[in-house]
């Protein structure tokens, strides 16, 4: 591809991969705020007993085969339709399974209607499995236009049904019938955007290339998934869905730099990097490019969230949900290294370097299951905890192959991303005496009012003096005029 053609994909894509994150973000966050009013923390954690089941299954519909594809530069007709069958099988395997273990899995964590939401939800495996090499497709197109419309309306409107069956009574069920309405508005928009239909065709030849890549990827996958959802587990066996509840809500806020701006750049990261994958040089400098357009907003993001989290969680979802403020600090402490743990795996990927890629999943997984058993003792907190140790260790191991074939090692990179996290540091300070102060007191005014004035002059303040001291730095200028380029009215404001 022409490096002009490939800067004016590479543009527009991050624009409506911006559009679509930033869209979803807004959407989830308000929407979400609307039904945790309305429903109890446990009827969040009941939901997220089942999350390790879903999750696992949607990785073994996948297997890898979409990044395999992606990668590959020849692809045809025949591997596509391969995989599209692929999948289908596999989904409808994993649906039969958790649909038969439906009672154990109620049995084991003591919750009787875990039975009839399990077999419920779990209809969401086989309509994803429609529509991902659709995805894929749109995505090896540089389409994001298309896959932002179809997410943005299909969360928009599976939201709102959502909200009206949490106001009329549905409890649990509320989440669980919204999840499955997204996947279906999700299945009928991509349908809609992307004309691809399979072939009567299935290739052992296509299906064992395809697999020798993906399926590395698929045991890195299981071991990631099972990794990212086994804090879920734990604390659901050992203490309670309420307590599942209170934590998922903490991470899920704590997650929302990191998730944003990995997905908004990362999405596009991968097929971009793809096609850099015979010129180390320029690959390298777009990767070095990235990592620093990731720090600047996720390092600002994380520590933001852990200054203002107290006034942050009692405004926006009232006292019923206190517990999760202490888990919110934590977990962003601990996710604001997650984007240069996850992008030295994808250039193991793009060099097509899988089995690379599942020894290190093998060694960090390893070592975190052990980190996460040894931290039961001392409660949720202590799981919570957990979580920094294990990201530290991931981020000397994820370095290590990066700095061997591309002199790219530990510290050059941690170099790169601590300036950044450092500066977040002081600039969110003042915002985090602000939340922790006496507001309604000193000024006498409601709590919810002091909730206001802390989370408005910390936002207002943190932002200002990261601003101040980043606005000669050459990357942030860079981050800049990435979306200045693409929303003009934020020249007058950085300008």
């Amino acid at each position: 591809m022409p490096e002009k053609n490939l800067t004016q994909k590479t543009v527009s894509s991050v624009k409506w991969s911006a559009i679509e994150k930033f869209g979803l973000q807004g959407m989830r966050f308000v929407l979400g705020l609307i039904m945790a009013r309305l429903l109890l923390p446990s009827d969040y954690g009941t939901v997220g007993l089942i999350s390790i089941f879903i999750a696992i299954s949607t990785t073994f519909v996948d297997s890898g085969f979409g990044r395999a594809l992606i990668r590959k530069l020849d692809r045809t007709e025949t591997d596509f339709s391969t995989v599209f069958y692929f999948n289908i099988i596999v989904a409808c395997v994993c649906y039969g399974i958790l649909f038969l273990i439906a009672p154990w899995i109620a049995e084991f964590f003591k919750v009787p209607i875990l039975t009839s939401i399990v077999r419920v939800q779990s209809i969401t495996l086989i309509i994803s499995a429609l529509m991902q090499i659709h995805v894929s497709k749109l995505t090896i197109e540089l389409n994001f236009k298309a896959l932002a419309i179809r997410s943005i309306l299909a969360t928009l409107l599976s939201g709102i049904c959502g909200i009206i069956m949490a106001y009329n009574g549905f409890g649990v069920w509320a989440l669980v019938y919204q999840t499955i309405l997204q996947h279906v508005i999700n299945l009928v928009f991509i349908y809609i955007y992307c004309r691809w239909r399979p072939s009567l065709v299935f290739s052992w030849k296509s299906f064992k290339e395809l697999g020798s890549f993906g399926s590395k990827l698929l045991a890195s996958s299981l071991l990631h998934t099972i990794y990212m959802q086994m804090n879920t587990l734990v604390i659901g066996r050992f203490f309670s869905a309420k307590d599942i509840g209170f934590y998922n809500r903490g991470a899920q806020f704590a997650h929302l730099p990191v998730d944003t701006m990995n997905s908004v750049l990362g999405k596009v990261a991968f097929p971009i990097f793809v096609n850099l994958q015979n010129d180390d040089t320029r690959l390298i400098n777009a990767y070095r490019k990235y990592v620093r357009a990731l720090s600047i907003p996720v390092s600002f993001g994380c520590i933001l969230l852990a200054a203002i989290a107290k006034p942050l969680i009692l405004l926006l979802l009232t006292n019923r949900w206190a517990d999760s403020i202490l888990y919110l600090q934590i977990i962003a402490l601990a996710v604001v290294f997650d984007p240069i743990c996850s992008v030295n795996l994808v250039l193991l990927q793009v060099k097509g370097r899988s089995d690379l890629y599942l020894r290190l999943e093998i060694i960090k997984k390893t070592v975190s299951m052990a980190i996460l058993f040894a931290a039961i003792p001392f409660g949720v907190v202590g799981i919570c905890v957990s979580k920094i140790i294990y990201t530290q260790f991931a981020v000397i191991v994820n370095t290590y192959y990066t700095g061997k074939f591309f002199n790219l090692g530990y510290f050059a990179q941690v170099k790169d991303f601590s300036k950044y996290l450092l500066i977040a540091v002081f600039a969110c300070l003042p915002a985090f005496g602000l939340a922790n102060v006496p507001l309604t007191e000193w000024l006498s005014i409601p709590e919810n009012a002091a909730y206001f004035v802390s989370l408005a002059v910390g936002c207002i303040s943190a932002t200002g003096l990261y601003y101040l001291f980043l606005r000669k730095d050459e990357s942030f200028q860079y981050f800049l005029k990435i979306f200045e380029n693409k929303f003009p009215f934020l020249k007058k404001v950085f300008r």
